[in-house]
């Protein structure tokens, strides 16, 4: 064995990267045909690992990794590694956060086009031997309304290049204001009106709680017989299903999609429509941005292993330890603390106010405040937003932070989230060494309970009751209550049930439990 630093890459990567982490004085071994076992046996004996969406980088496989300091995915999903792991064992975590946005942004148009002059049918017939013009008449996709869901950076540049076509581009995106909707020629509106009006949909969101078979049978129902929908983002976004369905009774016109909730997917029903296009997940196969994210990762690599803070770190940038040793018990507060209030009020983060108490206002809270900004977009934003690039993304779409240290004076060690917007609420939660985070203040009422989980969130009437028959429809859709608290500001007055809930309830159940008189709104939470 050598005296360089090793690296091991278990899935193919763009040459200029290699010859980059060769540059810095690495030692580098490539070896694509490692299975887990395989790789547990390998990983020993290496410094740095580079991967790309192939080999799942798992918690035995970080265990066995002892001389493990980074691990750079060449790209920008991070699904693959198991990054609380790595970040237990002190494991840097580097990727890709822009490497494939023009990548993405152009499959996207492609797919649309395509869908306007039916290109992949045309192409497949005329291969047959058929000669039909008529049957493939298209439409111009001039003056046509695109409608973009999401609008980070593929977003954006989807919209901008959609106008370059002659599109009116309208757009849905909680955490961008009007006037930067306005500066990109974007008109912001509701996401029912984004399925009414447009002819064409594109989404670039991430994929989880809130997300996932976010357009299903009834925002199917809401579009024309001449939309369009594109997803090139993530599987799941889209109900396969109800899609299939709508498209076969003629709802909608068609749709293109790249991403399937299981990959690699062969056998799904959307194959057999010709009303469909689909492509294996080639939203970042690109020789660009092949080369692109490969190049990021291996410059962070050798940057980190130099002794150097690294550029796209996913997990924990560098931080005294002292420090560190102080706050790091409120991370996974801040951060849940930050999720909460994205679920809770989407549309009131145009600035917000971050209140440390208590003995946390003698520290450094930089980190504290990245972590609640990361839990506050993680819902919007089509990137994986990390420690890294939290307060970029915030900035970049127009929200003012600021923070505010009250002096302690005996006061409880607290992290208050202030936001302002349409309107103004606030949320404030702590940690009990023998609890973790619990939250204490809810727009003002005082509460106590677990933060984090599955949650219900029960603004309501107090009155006799409710919370019987709250707890009866759980029962009668078996979920179980594993901790219940009730604020309220006076007898007979507005308050607010919360419910720690083991599983989240359906739709169908948190309908019924609106219903109830009383009750003005059940909001689920999953953090």
């Amino acid at each position: 064995m050598t005296g360089k630093m090793r690296v091991l890459i278990s899935d193919p990567v763009a040459e200029e990267g290699i010859n980059i982490l060769q540059e810095g004085g690495l030692e580098v071994v490539v070896n694509t045909e490692l299975n887990e076992d395989a790789l547990c046996k390998e990983i020993k004996d290496y410094d740095a690992l580079v991967v790309r969406s192939g080999t799942q980088v798992t918690r035995r496989v970080i265990q066995s990794g002892t001389r493990l300091k980074i691990i750079g995915r060449a790209g920008v999903g991070v699904d693959n590694v198991d990054i609380p792991t790595a970040t237990n064992r002190g494991i840097v975590v580097v990727n890709s956060p822009a490497g494939n946005t023009f990548a993405a942004a152009e499959l996207t148009l492609a797919h649309l086009l395509a869908l306007a002059r039916h290109l992949p049918q045309a192409n497949a017939s005329l291969k047959t031997g058929k000669w039909d013009r008529k049957k493939y008449t298209g439409i111009e996709v001039r003056k046509k309304v695109l409608g973009v869901v999401g609008l980070g950076k593929i977003g954006r540049t989807v919209a901008l290049s959609a106008q370059g076509l002659a599109m009116k581009v309208i757009g849905y995106d909680p955490y961008i204001t009007k006037q930067q909707g306005e500066a990109l020629g974007i008109k912001l509106v509701e996401l029912d009106e984004i399925y009414k009006t447009s002819d064409f949909i594109t989404f670039h969101l991430p994929l989880n709680s809130q997300t996932k078979n976010m357009v299903s049978t009834n925002e199917l129902n809401l579009m024309s017989k001449k939309t369009y929908l594109i997803n090139v983002a993530r599987g799941g976004i889209i109900d396969e299903k109800a899609l299939y369905e709508a498209i076969k009774a003629g709802k909608i016109a068609g749709a293109a999609i790249d991403v399937f909730e299981k990959e690699p997917c062969t056998d799904s029903p959307l194959l057999e429509l010709d009303q469909v296009i689909v492509t294996p997940h080639l939203g970042a196969s690109t020789i660009e941005a092949q080369i692109n994210v490969a190049i990021d990762v291996a410059e962070d690599i050798v940057r980190f292993l130099g002794g150097k803070p690294a550029a796209h770190a996913v997990n924990l940038p560098a931080i005294a330890p002292e420090v560190f040793a102080n706050i790091a018990p409120y991370l996974g507060t801040a951060e849940a603390l930050g999720s909460m209030f994205a679920q809770l009020y989407p549309k009131e983060t145009s600035e917000i106010e971050i209140i440390y108490s208590g003995r946390l206002s003698q520290f450094d809270t930089a980190m504290l405040s990245t972590s609640l900004v990361k839990g506050l977009l993680s819902f919007s934003c089509e990137q994986p937003v990390t420690l890294v690039n939290a307060m970029m993304e915030a900035k970049a779409r127009g929200i003012k932070i600021k923070e505010v240290k009250e002096v302690p004076n005996g006061s409880r060690d607290m992290i208050s989230l202030y936001g302002k917007g349409l309107s103004e609420h606030i949320l404030g939660a702590t940690y009990v060494k023998e609890l973790g985070p619990r939250l204490l203040n809810l727009d003002g009422f005082r509460v106590d309970i677990e933060l984090g989980g599955n949650m219900l969130v029960v603004p309501h009437k107090d009155q006799p009751g409710i919370i019987g028959r709250v707890g009866m429809l759980l029962g009668e859709q078996n979920v179980n209550i594993g901790a219940m608290d009730v604020g309220r500001k006076g007898q007979g007055q507005e308050a607010v049930m919360l419910l720690a809930i083991d599983q989240p309830l359906s739709q169908t159940g948190i309908k019924t439990l609106a219903q109830i008189e009383g009750i003005n709104n059940v909001i689920d939470v999953i953090l």
